[in-house]
């Protein structure tokens, strides 16, 4: 099976899918621009999807727990592992962030956005096809974004406590804010949220750290979706499941296939 270059086509004069205005709909909205979110984003786009693809802050997407890429094991079939393997063997993990977001900023049919999701609410609303869910996101920034579906990829940043030493910060990785308010909604909505913890080891110029944080229990799960909604799904760190990067990287493959209608797609060469 082939997939797209992960290198960004040259522009074809036509206008992008998605110009969001105010009130635009997406098909899909995905929260946090880690290496699960940015994945799903761009496995949806390419699809044909109209996406939003929501950071806390361009500079972190796709950030990793380490310096470098060596030992990240990023499946060859994933869209990260083909942009992995454009780069030098030695190529730290801010070269990966550029070309990454450079990749997402000019997939047609696919809006980055720098917002900070503070809670999520869900109404059905009637369309030709019949009544379906319609997830309306808040954000400090204000204004609401909507979306027939959002996806819960935000790692281990829901109430995520950073500690290096003595020192505690409302974080999920170094210099990167928590998302309590987001994690409080969460169980406000009576999700069952479980606690988790993560360790970095020491790096030239960084010192080891442990983060703890708060998962959506195994029991408010049906495969990806969060049952106490129609619309919600939830990838990644965020999940019990998502221990390693190459399960979070193969689980969005899997996700985009059953939200694009394609089930039979992920199975075949995302083993690899």
């Amino acid at each position: 099976m082939t997939f797209p270059s992960s290198r960004p086509a040259p522009h074809s004069g036509q206008a992008p899918r998605s110009q969001p205005q105010p009130g635009h709909r997406y098909d899909v909205a995905v929260i946090g621009a880690g290496l699960a979110g940015s994945e799903l984003a761009l496995r949806l786009a390419q699809a044909g999807q109209d996406v939003l693809l929501v950071t806390q802050a361009l500079d972190h997407v796709g950030n990793l727990y380490a310096p470098t890429l060596a030992g990240a094991d990023l499946p060859q079939s994933s869209r990260l592992g083909q942009l992995a393997a454009d780069l030098p063997e030695d190529a730290d993990s801010w070269t990966f962030h550029r070309r990454l977001k450079t990749l997402l900023e000019s997939t047609d049919g696919l809006h980055l956005l720098q917002s900070t999701i503070t809670a999520l609410d869900e109404e059905e609303e009637d369309g030709p096809d019949g009544a379906g869910s319609l997830i309306r996101l808040s954000s400090w920034e204000g204004p609401a974004l909507t979306a027939h579906r959002a996806v819960l990829a935000v790692g281990a940043f829901l109430k995520g406590r950073l500690l290096v030493g003595d020192t505690l910060e409302d974080a999920g990785r170094l210099s990167e804010v928590a998302y309590d308010f987001l994690a409080d909604d969460l169980a406000r909505s009576g999700v069952y949220l479980t606690g988790a913890a993560q360790e970095a080891a020491a790096v030239e110029g960084a010192p080891p750290y442990e983060v703890r944080f708060l998962t959506l229990a195994d029991s408010e799960l049906d495969g990806f979706r969060v049952e106490r909604f129609s619309g919600v799904y939830a990838l990644g760190r965020c999940t019990a499941q998502g221990d390693s990067y190459r399960r979070v990287l193969k689980d969005a493959a899997q996700l985009a296939a059953e939200l694009t209608g394609q089930p039979g797609r992920a199975s075949a060469g995302e083993s690899a």
